[in-house]
């Protein structure tokens, strides 16, 4: 810019201040001051100006990016499992190539909606608490999700007695009790709120991994169920809802693998006491109970899958778009650092330029005005710099 502009350039510097790089461009000062007012506008907006492009050019890739990797990798089909830290409640289960697919029957087709949903869930959660029925110490019933149980297993699996601060359910087993589908969510079983504190109310222990094999009731699923309704049960079955602990969510989560033989199925460990597999040849549907959030955010995944080549390969469009948007962030950070009106920043030169090409003030009220300016600037940058650290 300075040179198409006559602008003699003395030298060129980077440098990083604190985290983000920087470069200086130094010119002639007196050939920019004898020129004119919007010439010298220009220049010092041009540092300005390359940011706000490299930051509408790394938006646009990152926007076009299924388009540009579409020959060697395919997008919209799920979201696929790079790293499974041993941290996360869901190591010993997924593994990286697998492809989560949905989530409560809602279809997953990238990582943001991954994480989007379960944010979704988790918040539909909370709002269902106060409509959800307190079991005693068993915990919150969430009347919003349910199996259609046939009769048969329900009496094989039914506790009737409970004694307090018992433990009603083995490890293995999660616990259910039968609820009605319907609007004002009235419990069907002929028991009160009462009798619900004080725990006397039918148990069913059953295995989680039946359990996902069974039709859905209850309004809660992301989809409708494959009854065509959302409550309704057939003559010989209850909707059997499952008991929480309080801050806990309870979510079927199905993915495919996208390894040629499938072997660390094999040697898979349970979530959860509450967790269990519905395995099949290449992939599982599986019931998470827990802190979704900390779930979601506690694997890596990536919206692309490699249409051939190693596994490594899955890696680059993830490390691609971290750094279009690591890039896209310190770009637009320079941008408006540099445009603050604040002492021995562009945005000093910018003012004093604007007011010297817009206003028709005297040499002596421009640098009135420009001072209180800077100064304004000044201190409203130090209180959001201090916000900011608090």
């Amino acid at each position: 810019m300075e040179s198409s502009e006559g602008i003699q350039i003395e030298y060129i510097a980077i440098f990083i201040a604190v985290l983000f790089p920087g470069a200086l461009v130094a010119f002639n000062d007196e050939l920019v001051q004898a020129s004119q007012h919007l010439t010298a506008l220009r220049v010092y907006s041009a540092g300005i100006w390359h940011n706000a492009v490299c930051c509408a050019a790394c938006g646009l890739t990152l926007f076009l990016l299924p388009l540009l990797l579409f020959p060697l990798y395919s997008s919209g089909h799920g979201a696929m499992v790079l790293d499974v830290p041993p941290t996360s409640p869901l190591f010993g289960y997924l593994a990286p190539g697998d492809v989560i697919i949905s989530v409560d029957n809602v279809p997953i087709r990238n990582a943001q909606e991954w994480l989007k949903l379960n944010t979704l869930t988790y918040d539909t959660q909370l709002k269902n608490v106060n409509i959800s029925q307190h079991t005693g110490d068993l915990g919150v019933l969430n009347n919003r999700k349910g199996y259609c149980v046939p009769s048969l297993v329900m009496e094989a699996s039914k506790i009737t007695e409970l004694l307090e601060n018992q433990h009603v359910c083995p490890r293995e087993l999660s616990t259910f009790v039968k609820i009605s589908c319907s609007d004002n969510i009235t419990l069907d079983d002929g028991h009160s709120e009462t009798d619900l504190s004080n725990g006397r109310r039918n148990i069913y222990c059953l295995n989680a991994k039946d359990v996902v094999k069974l039709d859905k009731c209850g309004d809660g699923w992301g989809l409708a169920t494959s009854k065509g309704s959302s409550c309704s049960c057939s003559q010989d079955e209850f909707c059997l809802a499952p008991v929480q602990e309080p801050g806990m969510v309870w979510v079927e989560i199905t993915y495919s693998s996208l390894s040629h033989e499938c072997l660390h199925e094999e040697n898979r460990l349970p979530v959860s006491n509450s967790s269990d597999l519905e395995e099949t040849n290449c992939g599982a549907t599986f019931i998470f109970a827990g802190d979704v959030i900390s779930m979601a955010h506690s694997i890596h995944l990536t919206s692309y899958q490699p249409r051939w080549g190693p596994n490594i390969v899955a890696y680059f469009p993830n490390f691609l778009e971290r750094i279009l948007i690591w890039t896209f962030h310190v770009s637009l950070a320079l941008a408006l650092l540099n445009g603050l009106p604040v002492y021995f920043l562009d945005g000093e030169s910018i003012l004093e330029a604007t007011l010297s090409h817009f206003t028709s003030l005297s040499p002596r009220k421009r640098k009135k005005v420009l001072r209180l300016c800077l100064l304004c600037g000044l201190l409203v940058s130090i209180f959001g710099l201090f916000r900011l650290l608090l």
